[in-house]
């Protein structure tokens, strides 16, 4: 007895599918969960920001997706090791507090040499940092080589009020 084209057909498609199913479910799954609010007080000392502000980097700010830390070869976008002493003569006639708020606020401005742009506004949606929370990442950067500077009353060009 032959079985029709047609039947055989569905079959296919029905076993692969089935089996394609069966196949992603052994995939681990990964759970993301919105990051929990990080309370920043106005009166955070120097220390505490660089603290909050690598959770930020970690979490929400997800900077470490494509940024590395002290990794060599071939780069998505700049390492971030010792930037906080290359940020003070990176760009000529800007100190490292204003060269780090520019490359967050506005990431196109000022590509460095030999990468591409690409790297998200990070104050506006889908990551949407704060002004407080920016000002922390720029403590966490500025200790990556250098000494930080930035405090929580440091008024940047672009704050909006957040």
């Amino acid at each position: 007895m032959k079985m029709p084209v047609s039947l055989n057909v569905v079959l296919l498609v029905v076993g692969s599918s089935l089996f394609y199913t069966y196949v992603g479910q052994l995939v681990p799954q990964k759970q993301l969960l919105p990051p929990a609010e990080v309370a920043i007080a106005a009166d955070l000392t120097t220390d505490q920001m660089v603290k909050v502000g690598f959770e930020v980097v970690q979490q929400k700010g997800l900077c470490l997706t494509c940024h590395t830390i002290g990794k060599a070869g071939s780069l998505r976008f700049p390492d971030l090791a010792g930037i906080g002493d290359r940020a003070k003569t990176r760009k000529p006639g800007m100190d490292d507090i204003h060269y780090l708020a520019e490359s967050l606020y506005h990431p196109d401005a000022y590509i460095v040499p030999g990468f591409n742009g690409g790297m998200p506004t990070i104050n506006k949606p889908p990551i949407g940092l704060t002004d407080k929370e920016i000002l922390t990442v720029i403590a966490w950067l500025q200790s990556l080589g250098g000494t930080p500077s930035v405090t929580m009353a440091t008024k940047l060009p672009d704050q909006t009020g957040s």
